[in-house]
C-alpha cells in the first residue's frame, strides 16, 4: 500500500542522504529529511515501560517484568500491556519501542532473564506475539530482540554461540518466527553476539535467508547499540540501521563503500526502503497514511500495572492454607524490600517512576486495625537508592563558569547518549550534584557515592572523599548499571538539614562519540542496626506475632543487564533472616522478589512462599490484595526453579576461547530436568497454587487435518470445587507414545486460562499447532508420524488427564 510513496521518496534522495538515514543522528533517533516529508523517527527502550530519550526525570508507567508477564500465562493481558505501552509511546513522541525480548532462559545464571519471558519457546512466542499485536495496534513499531541466541551476558559483545541446527530452529529461533508470522512485527534487533561463527549484525544466512527469505519478514533490522562494527558486513548481512549515531559504520562510511564498489547501491536502496516503510507505518512519512488509523481506547496505566502484577504472582507453597491472611491481629514484617521494594530489573529495562508505594504502606492500608511491626532484619543492598528529595545538577567549565544547571527529580545525574540542551561537551569540566537532606530520624545515616570516575564529596562543608572510583571490566554499560560505590557514615539529627555536594571531574572521553555518559548517584539510607542485632530484632518481633512476613530480594549487583549471575544465592544474610524468623514463628510467609530463580535453603522451614518477580510500580498494592485474598495469585512458573545451582542441568554462561557451546542441544529447562530421574527441581515449569481447588473432569481431542496448521483441538473440562471464585491455567503437553531419545519426554503444546465461580465447571478448547509434532532435520521441518499422548494438567509434573491422538 506504500510502494508508490516510498519509491517517490527514495528517488529524491542522493547517496549521502540515503546512507545518513541508516545511521542514528544521536542516541535514540533517526534523522528526518524535510524535502521528502520524512520526520525524525524516535526509538525508546522497553519492555516494561517507555523511558523516552532521558534516563531519569521523564515519568513513565512501569509494568511488571516480562518474566512476570509470562507467569500470567495470559496472552490477552500481554496484548493489553502492549496497548498501554503504545499509549505511553505516543505520549512521549516515540515511534519505535525496543522490545520485546524473546531470548530464552537457557541457564538460570543469565543476568538478564527478567527481561525475557520463559525457558519455553512456545510460551515465549505466544506471549511476545500478543505483546507485539498490542503495541502495533497503537501505531507504534516493535523491535523483537535480540536476534538470536543472546541468552547470556558474559562477553556478550564478542561471544560466538555455537548452536546446533535443531536447537537453533526448535528453540531459539522459534519465538522470533512466531512473532514475525503471527504478529507481523515491524522491526527486529540484531544481537551483539555471533552465532556459529558469524556476528549477528553481519549474519546474512539468518537475517536475509531465514528471517526475510523463509519467514517473509518485511520490516527493518536495527543493530543493538554499538553492535555493528563492519560497514560492508552489516550492509550485506541484512542490518538496515546502525545505532547509535551520528558516528557509526553507516553514514559516510557506507557511502564510501558504495562509491568504491564494495557495497552495491541497490543494497542500500533496499535498506532505505525498509526504513521508509517503517516511517510510513508509524505516520512519519508525508503522503503515507499511518498503518493504524483508529487508535485503541485509552487504558488506565496504574490500574493495568496493578492487574498485571497480581496476575503474575506465583504461590509456590501454601501449607495449611496460611494464605490468604484471615483473622490476624499482629503481623511481624521484616526485610529491607518491605520498605524499599525492587520493582524493576537493572539496565535498559529501567524507567523513571516518581514514587512507588512500599509493601509496608500497602499492608497497613489494606489491614486497618491490624498491628504491623516492622524490623529491617537484614540489609542486602549493594547500592543505596538515590536520595528522593530535590537536587540540582550544575555543569561548569574549567574556569568554574556555569554552563548548564538543571533541577533533578532525585539525586542522580543520568546523562546517557545526550547531554542537556546547550551544553558544549568540549567545554565541560565538572558536574556538581547538590542536595539538602532533611532526615526524618536521628542517628547514623549512610551516604554513598556511586559512579565511575574522579569525584569529590562534601557534607556540610567537610570534604569526606576525593579521588577515583574504578569499575571492574571495560564494558561502559555494565559500569553505569552497576557502578563502584563508596559509603560514608554521617550522624544526623531529625529535622536538621544537611547540605551535600558531589562533584564529578569529567574525562573528555565520557562525552565524545555517541555513548556520551555522565552518570553518578548520591545515595542515602536511614539508620539500620548491625547485622546480628537486626536479625535478632526481627526474630523477636516474629515470636509474638500471629503471622510473620519476610521480604527477600536480589539486588542490582547480582541480577541485571551487563553481567551474568555467579550464583543463585540471595545476597547478604537474607537466608539467615528467613531461618531465624521461621524458627521463631511457624506461620511464616516469604515474599521473594527476583526476576529469575534463586536458591531457597529454608524452603522446608516455612509454610508459604510467594514469588513476585519484579512487580512494577503497582507491586505493593497488588501484593497487599493477594496476601489479604482480595485477589487470587494468578501466576504459574514460566521457568523451572532448581533447589540449588549445582542441580541445574544447564548452567554454563562463560565462553571458552571466545565460544559458548550449546552442547545440550534441545534439552534446556524442563526438557532437560525430565531426563534426570534422581534430581527434581524445587518447583517445576507451570507450577502455581491458587486459593481454590480444581478437579480435572474430562478430556477429549478433536483431530484436524494434520496437513494444515493444527493437529487438533483439546477439550478439557475443569470444575472449581473450592469455596470461592478462581482462575486456573490449563496446560497441554504432547508426548510421543514411542519414546525418542532425540526429543524431550514431553513439551508444551498449548494452554488457556479459565475462570469459574465456586462450584462451577468450565470447558476450555485448546488448539494444538502442527509444529508441535515436527522436528527440524535435513534442512526442513518434518512431521514425526505416530501416536501421541495429549496430557492436560496444572504443570509439566502435575498432569491430570490424558488422551491419544494419531498424527
Amino acid at each position: 500500500m506504500y510502494d508508490d510513496v516510498i519509491e517517490k521518496a527514495l528517488a529524491a534522495l542522493d547517496l549521502d542522504t540515503k546512507t545518513r538515514l541508516l545511521a542514528g543522528q544521536d542516541m535514540w533517533t533517526l534523522p528526518g529529511v524535510a524535502e521528502i516529508g520524512l520526520a525524525p523517527i524516535v526509538m525508546s527502550d522497553g519492555p516494561i515501560g517507555v523511558r523516552g530519550q532521558k534516563w531519569t526525570g521523564d515519568a513513565a508507567i512501569a509494568l511488571p517484568s516480562p518474566t512476570a508477564q509470562a507467569a500470567s500465562w495470559d496472552p490477552g493481558l500481554a496484548e493489553e500491556n502492549g496497548r498501554l505501552l503504545a499509549q505511553e509511546a505516543r505520549r512521549k513522541g516515540v515511534h519505535v519501542l525496543l522490545a520485546p525480548t524473546v531470548n530464552l532462559h537457557r541457564s538460570p545464571l543469565g543476568g538478564r532473564h527478567f527481561e525475557g519471558f520463559s525457558e519455553d519457546p512456545y510460551l515465549t512466542g505466544q506471549m511476545a506475539a500478543a505483546f507485539v499485536r498490542g503495541v502495533q495496534s497503537g501505531g507504534v513499531a516493535t523491535t523483537v530482540k535480540h536476534f538470536v541466541a543472546n541468552d547470556a551476558e558474559t562477553d556478550r559483545m564478542s561471544v560466538d554461540n555455537i548452536v546446533g541446527e535443531r536447537a537453533l530452529r526448535e528453540l531459539y529461533l522459534a519465538p522470533f518466527e512466531t512473532v514475525v508470522k503471527e504478529a507481523g512485527a515491524w522491526g527486529v534487533m540484531a544481537a551483539y553476539n555471533a552465532v556459529n561463527g558469524a556476528s549477528m549484525t553481519t549474519n546474512g544466512e539468518l537475517q536475509n535467508g531465514v528471517l526475510r527469505g523463509e519467514w517473509g519478514f518485511d520490516g527493518f533490522i536495527v543493530s543493538d547499540w554499538t553492535a555493528s562494527r563492519d560497514t560492508v558486513g552489516s550492509a550485506m548481512g541484512g542490518t538496515d540501521v546502525a545505532m547509535p549515531g551520528p558516528v557509526t559504520v553507516y553514514g559516510e562510511a557506507l557511502a564510501a563503500a558504495v562509491r568504491e564498489g564494495r557495497v552495491p547501491e541497490e543494497v542500500v536502496d533496499a535498506m532505505v526502503r525498509r526504513v521508509l516503510l517503517l516511517a510510513a507505518r508509524v505516520g512519519a512519512l508525508a503522503g503515507a497514511p499511518a498503518a493504524v488509523g483508529e487508535l485503541p481506547a485509552r487504558i488506565d496505566g496504574p490500574a493495568q500495572a496493578r492487574r498485571a502484577a497480581a496476575r503474575s504472582f506465583v504461590l509456590a507453597r501454601n501449607d495449611g492454607g496460611l494464605l490468604p491472611l484471615a483473622g490476624v491481629r499482629r503481623i511481624a514484617v521484616s526485610g529491607m524490600a518491605a520498605r524499599e521494594p525492587r520493582v524493576m530489573g537493572g539496565g535498559s529495562a529501567q524507567v523513571f517512576v516518581p514514587s512507588v508505594a512500599t509493601p509496608l504502606d500497602a499492608l497497613r492500608e489494606a489491614l486497618p486495625g491490624v498491628e504491623i511491626d516492622y524490623r529491617v532484619g537484614a540489609d542486602a543492598r549493594t547500592l543505596l537508592p538515590p536520595y528522593a528529595g530535590a537536587a540540582t545538577a550544575t555543569a561548569r567549565d574549567a574556569a568554574g563558569n556555569v554552563l548548564v544547571a538543571e533541577e533533578l527529580a532525585e539525586s542522580r545525574v543520568a546523562w546517557m547518549g545526550e547531554l542537556p540542551a546547550g551544553l558544549d561537551p568540549a567545554a565541560l569540566a565538572t558536574v556538581e550534584l547538590r542536595a539538602t537532606i532533611v532526615p526524618d530520624e536521628s542517628g547514623e545515616h549512610v551516604l554513598s557515592l556511586a559512579g565511575a570516575g574522579m569525584f569529590t564529596l562534601v557534607v556540610d562543608g567537610e570534604r569526606l572523599f576525593e579521588g577515583p572510583q574504578i569499575p571492574e571490566g571495560d564494558d561502559p554499560v555494565a559500569a553505569f548499571i552497576s557502578p563502584p560505590e563508596t559509603r560514608f557514615a554521617v550522624a544526623m539529627t531529625a529535622g536538621t538539614p544537611v547540605e551535600v555536594a558531589v562533584t564529578a571531574a569529567i574525562d573528555p572521553r565520557q562525552v565524545r562519540g555517541p555513548l556520551k555518559m555522565v552518570f553518578f548517584t548520591l545515595g542515602h539510607s536511614r539508620p539500620v542496626p548491625d547485622e546480628e542485632a537486626g536479625l535478632a530484632e526481627a526474630a523477636e518481633a516474629a515470636r509474638g506475632a500471629d503471622v510473620a512476613i519476610v521480604f527477600v530480594n536480589t539486588t542490582e549487583a547480582v541480577e541485571s543487564e551487563g553481567f551474568d549471575r555467579k550464583s543463585l544465592a540471595l545476597p547478604g544474610r537474607q537466608d539467615d533472616l528467613v531461618s531465624r524468623v521461621a524458627a521463631a514463628n511457624g506461620r511464616t510467609i516469604v515474599v521473594v522478589t527476583a526476576g529469575a530463580p534463586v536458591e531457597m535453603p529454608w524452603l522446608e522451614e516455612v509454610p508459604a512462599v510467594l514469588l513476585t518477580w519484579f512487580g512494577g510500580q503497582e507491586f505493593a498494592p497488588a501484593l497487599a490484595a493477594v496476601l489479604t485474598g482480595a485477589e487470587e495469585p494468578g501466576g504459574r512458573l514460566p521457568t523451572t526453579w532448581p533447589r540449588r545451582l549445582s542441580d541445574a542441568p544447564v548452567s554454563a554462561v562463560v565462553p571458552t576461547g571466545g565460544k559458548l557451546v550449546y552442547e545440550e542441544g534441545v534439552f534446556i529447562g524442563y526438557r532437560a530436568w525430565e531426563r534426570r530421574d534422581a534430581v527434581a527441581p524445587a518447583f517445576w515449569f507451570g507450577h502455581g497454587l491458587g486459593y481454590t481447588t480444581w478437579d480435572y473432569a474430562d478430556i477429549a481431542v478433536d483431530a484436524d487435518d494434520t496437513a494444515g496448521e493444527s493437529l487438533g483441538t483439546v477439550r478439557v473440562t475443569v470444575d472449581n470445587e473450592g469455596g470461592r471464585a478462581g482462575r486456573e491455567v490449563v496446560q497441554v503437553y504432547l508426548e510421543p507414545v514411542e519414546a525418542d531419545e532425540e526429543r524431550p519426554a514431553r513439551w508444551l503444546a498449548g494452554f488457556a486460562a479459565v475462570e469459574a465461580a465456586a462450584g462451577e465447571g468450565v470447558e476450555v478448547h485448546i488448539p494444538i499447532p502442527a509444529r508441535a509434532a515436527q522436528v527440524w532435520e535435513n534442512g526442513g521441518w518434518v512431521t514425526r508420524r505416530g501416536a501421541y499422548v495429549v496430557h492436560a494438567g496444572r504443570s509439566v509434573a502435575d498432569l491430570r488427564l490424558s488422551a491419544v491422538i494419531e498424527v
